[in-house]
């Protein structure tokens, strides 16, 4: 499938934390949207230090309204104290609080798994699984946009729709 949308710029957000796991996903989401249609040149990277950063961080982003669209990336793992939960839910609550007052679509692609540690079986596990969840917030995101687009949203443009 491929998106005859006009697409300005979309926005991938990354925390800083995890960044290695994070790459592979950013990745695997770059080379989903080029696979429908969005050029490489119109996707542009940002790193934030973590995940609770994200939300502010898109909110200017959105008001700047120079994006489409904006994903927040993130891996909050469970440190051995609780707040990991508070963290993965304030950065879900704050991105949606982001998407409804500016109407730019924001997704998140914050994953808060219940277990995680960094040896060899873990990691290859998550890597795979963070490039895959790249791949599918690539598709929500061109799915939404293309979405908005039909139902006659300001955004993105409809210049190029066939």
């Amino acid at each position: 499938m491929t998106t005859s949308l006009h697409i300005h710029r979309i926005a991938f957000v990354q925390a800083g934390w995890h960044a290695d796991l994070l790459d592979g996903a950013r990745d695997a989401f770059q080379t989903r949207m080029t696979e429908l249609g969005v050029p490489a040149d119109r996707i542009h990277h940002f790193d934030v230090p973590g995940a609770f950063e994200i939300p502010l961080f898109a909110r200017r982003l959105a008001k700047s309204g120079q994006y489409d669209a904006i994903v927040g990336a993130a891996l909050v793992v469970n440190g051995g104290i609780y707040r990991h939960e508070f963290v993965a839910q304030a950065v879900v609550d704050g991105l949606m609080r982001v998407q409804l007052d500016t109407d730019v679509p924001v997704f998140s692609m914050s994953l808060t798994p219940h277990h995680f540690h960094s040896h060899d079986e873990h990691y290859g596990f998550f890597d795979g699984h963070l490039r895959h969840k790249g791949r599918e917030v690539a598709d929500a995101c061109v799915g939404m946009l293309l979405a908005l687009a039909n139902a006659g949203s300001p955004t993105p443009t409809k210049e190029s729709l066939t």
